[in-house]
C-alpha cells in the first residue's frame, strides 16, 4: 500500500503561514489502494482485525476524504452498495441487482432446487432467519447487537406463522387453495406446511427438500457469505448473525414481505430474548422438541 506524505499534513493540524495548499492529485497507486479496500469487501469472511492492511486502508478512508470519495467510485463503477465502513464490519457492501457480483435469489435457488416450488420455499427460508434473527427495530439498529438462530428453530418459525396465516384465511374465509406461484405468504403457507420437516432416510440423513433441509441449505448459504457463524450443532445447527448480515437485513427491512411476517407476532419479545409465542391450544402444536429456539446477547 503507498503512503504519500502530503496526506499526513492534511490530517495534522494546518499551518500557520503560507498559502493555502492545493489537494495533491489522485494517482495510480491512490486508485490502486481505493480498489483493493473494495476487493477487501468483497472477501466477506475475512476480518479487518486480522489483517493490518486492510485496517489502514479502513484507517485512511475514515480519514481522508478524498480517497474515500475515491474508494467509493469504485466500488459505484463495480456496482456496488457501500452499506457501512468502520473496524467492526470492514468495507460492507452489497451489490446492486445490474452488478457482475449480484447473487439473485433465483440463481441460488436454482442450484439448490429444479423444482419452483422448492425455490418458493427457499426464498421464504431467508426470510424467516432474518426476521427471526432481528425480530426488532432496535436490534437492527443497535450495533452490538447480536441474533442466535437454529436450523430447527427456523422451522418451527415458519410453521406456526403457517398456523397463523391459515388461522386468518379462515377467519376472512379465504381458505382456498391459489396457484403455487401465486404471490406472499398466503400462498407459501400452504406449501411449507404440507412439506415434511426432516424427511429422514432410513439411515437418519435429513433430506435436501425436507423444510429443515431446506432451511440448512439457506444457513449454509449465508455463512459462506459472511453473513452467518456457526457456533454449534444443537438443533439441527446454530448460528449467531455477523456486522455484514445486520446491515444487510437492515437494507431489507422495509420489504413488504419482511413486514407481513414480523406483523403475525410470532416471535415474542420479553426480556430481551426472543421465542416462539406458545400454540393458542395442545391441538396447535407440532414444534419441534428442544427446537434451540433464538436468543440474544
Amino acid at each position: 500500500m503507498t503512503e504519500h506524505p502530503e496526506e499526513h499534513a492534511e490530517w495534522g493540524e494546518p499551518e500557520a503561514s503560507g498559502p493555502a495548499r492545493v489537494a495533491a492529485p489522485i494517482t495510480p497507486a491512490d486508485a490502486a489502494d481505493a480498489a483493493r479496500l473494495v476487493a477487501f469487501g468483497l472477501q466477506p469472511k475475512l476480518q479487518p482485525s486480522r489483517d493490518q492492511e486492510y485496517q489502514e486502508l479502513l484507517r485512511r478512508y475514515r480519514e481522508d476524504p478524498a480517497f474515500a470519495r475515491l474508494a467509493d467510485a469504485v466500488a459505484s463503477g463495480l456496482g456496488l452498495v457501500v452499506l457501512e465502513v468502520s473496524p467492526r464490519a470492514g468495507m460492507a457492501v452489497t451489490a446492486a441487482e445490474d452488478s457482475v457480483f449480484a447473487v439473485r435469489m433465483g440463481d441460488y435457488a436454482r442450484r439448490t432446487a429444479a423444482d419452483s416450488t422448492d425455490r418458493f420455499l427457499h426464498g421464504l427460508a431467508h426470510l424467516a432467519v432474518a426476521a427471526l434473527a432481528f425480530p426488532r427495530p432496535e436490534d437492527l439498529s443497535d450495533d452490538g447487537y447480536i441474533g442466535r438462530v437454529s436450523v430447527n428453530g427456523v422451522d418451527a418459525f415458519v410453521r406456526q406463522a403457517c398456523r397463523k396465516l391459515e388461522e386468518r384465511a379462515d377467519e376472512q374465509g379465504e381458505n382456498t387453495d391459489p396457484a403455487t406461484d401465486a404471490p406472499g405468504l398466503e400462498a407459501a403457507w400452504r406449501i411449507w406446511a404440507r412439506r415434511s420437516s426432516t424427511g429422514a432416510t432410513k439411515d437418519t440423513r435429513r433430506l435436501a427438500n425436507s423444510t429443515t433441509g431446506i432451511v440448512a441449505k439457506a444457513v449454509t448459504f449465508l455463512t459462506d457469505s459472511g453473513f452467518l457463524q456457526r457456533t454449534g450443532d444443537d438443533g439441527g445447527g446454530t448460528y449467531r448473525t455477523t456486522a455484514r448480515y445486520q446491515l444487510q437485513v437492515r437494507d431489507m427491512a422495509g420489504t413488504a414481505a419482511m413486514a407481513e411476517l414480523l406483523d403475525l407476532g410470532v416471535v415474542a419479545v420479553t426480556d430481551g430474548s426472543a421465542s416462539l409465542v406458545p400454540p393458542m391450544d395442545e391441538d396447535a402444536g407440532d414444534l419441534v422438541a428442544d427446537a434451540g429456539l433464538p436468543f440474544h446477547s
